[in-house]
């Protein structure tokens, strides 16, 4: 029998610290992760404005013109919304988006499908070469765990530009 491991409730194993001379290691760190449907809305997203609605929400109304913020929407096989969260708020130019990131929130709620929106600054609607790549391997990603990547919406503080009106998708 092994000192250093111990079954926890469950039957599974749970990692006891190492003791070394000066130093103590766990084997193996425990995960925990944790989503609640408290608060759920589950509004119906049927169309691109609908899915604004949602994000103008989050957006700082006071910074939507002066810094880069990225928002995923996460919804259910009826598209009601599951929830959203902030994946990053960066630049006046730019954001750093880790797609990993998104897809694990998206699992965490068993999201079938997500929506995601950043806004742009400078008020110009079109998505630039990086908007495109990102979307692209978002949707990658997302396809690989049999998740829809509906839209990616850009907002300004008037207006918006919608990919799957625009036919992008």
């Amino acid at each position: 029998m092994r000192t250093n491991q111990k079954y926890n409730k469950y039957g599974k194993f749970k990692s006891l610290p190492y003791k070394s001379n000066h130093m103590d290691f766990n084997i193996v760190n425990e995960i925990k992760l944790s989503y609640s449907r408290k608060g759920n809305s589950e509004k119906l997203i049927s169309c691109s404005r609908d899915a604004v609605d949602v994000f103008r929400q989050y957006f700082d109304i006071d910074e939507i013109d002066y810094r880069e913020s990225f928002f995923a929407l996460y919804l259910n096989q009826a598209n009601k919304v599951l929830g959203i969260k902030k994946i990053s708020e960066s630049g006046i130019s730019s954001t750093i988006v880790d797609v990993r990131i998104i897809m694990q929130a998206a699992l965490l709620c068993n999201a079938t499908a997500i929506i995601i929106a950043h806004n742009h600054p400078s008020g110009n609607l079109n998505p630039s070469a990086e908007d495109l790549k990102m979307t692209q391997g978002i949707k990658s990603a997302s396809e690989f765990l049999n998740i829809k990547l509906l839209d990616h919406c850009i907002l300004t503080s008037t207006d918006y530009m919608s990919f799957a009106d625009e036919g992008h998708f």
